[in-house]
């Protein structure tokens, strides 16, 4: 920063606002500061940018001190707050265990959506209630403003995780069967949701006759059976392990591969079982998955 100032290019935001980034990125939160008085002294005026960078720094180093003043000037200097900065905020709360904070924040977060009418945000908003572990508010969240959005898959996919979080796996599947009956084009990914919730809570019966179901006249993607492969692995049925693994290899799509635990895994217990057989039709399918990337 020292040369810049020496060649004269350090007399606008611009390079201070690259350096901020940097310095967050490092973690070096000292720098940040002092680049901040740097900017001060210099009289350079601190626009957007350098303040949604050092409000990044800020919830990066978790200091809420530092954001919470930041945040007043944001909202003192510039007419209109972005979401992502009131989100960043209610993320920082809940880090800090600042809950009533983090809902007030959620609440301004929630303005937005009657501005913006942007399903990302409305995604952000599910997922922060989720995790302060409010049920109501998630539900009071997505009926109020599902009608007035064009809600993606992603929409559906994160109401079922943030349900399937508070453990209501009824909700969650009401939510699925909602998606399911109105989509116009069939996404595994939200299946997938679904699918790991079932997993997480051992109810295989459940997981299976959803794919069997999902996959009739389709074709999944191999994330699905992988996502069966891995719940089977952790509940210790390796047996069905190796079948999801095999039938997630059959259909991998060029630059897939297994996560590398399930593929060790089941070759460690093929081994163990003295079955050479499926041991090595795994490695073929594995050899040629490798060779589509």
């Amino acid at each position: 920063m020292q040369k810049m100032s020496e060649l004269g290019f350090a007399n606008t935001s611009y390079p201070y606002n690259m350096m901020i980034t940097l310095y967050a990125k490092a973690g070096d939160f000292k720098q940040i500061e002092k680049l901040i008085e740097e900017m001060e002294g210099k009289g350079i005026p601190h626009d957007i940018y350098t303040l949604r960078n050092r409000l990044h720094a800020y919830v990066a180093a978790g200091d809420a001190s530092g954001f919470e003043k930041t945040l007043k000037e944001v909202e003192n200097k510039l007419r209109i707050v972005d979401w992502k900065t009131y989100s960043f905020a209610s993320d920082l709360y809940l880090k800090i265990g600042e809950t009533e904070k983090a809902l007030n924040m959620l609440k301004k977060l929630e303005d937005k959506i009657h501005i913006l009418k942007r399903s990302l945000a409305f995604e952000h908003i599910l997922s922060l209630y989720a995790r302060v572990g409010n049920k109501d508010e998630l539900y009071r969240v997505w009926n109020q403003y599902k009608p007035l959005l064009k809600l993606k898959n992603s929409s559906y996919s994160c109401m079922i995780t943030s349900l399937a979080k508070m453990d209501d796996i009824d909700g969650a599947e009401k939510i699925f069967h909602e998606w399911e009956s109105s989509c116009t084009m069939y996404d595994f990914r939200v299946v997938n949701k679904l699918l790991c919730a079932y997993c997480q809570k051992g109810l295989f019966d459940k997981a299976e006759l959803l794919v069997n179901k999902a996959v009739q006249g389709r074709t999944p993607y191999a994330s699905t059976w992988n996502v069966l492969a891995i719940g089977y692995m952790l509940n210790k049925q390796m047996d069905k392990a190796v079948e999801m693994l095999k039938k997630a290899m059959l259909v991998g799509r060029k630059g897939w591969k297994p996560n590398s635990l399930i593929l060790n895994s089941c070759l460690k217990y093929l081994e163990t079982q003295g079955n050479a057989e499926d041991r090595e039709e795994i490695l073929n399918l594995h050899k040629n998955l490798e060779l589509q990337l």
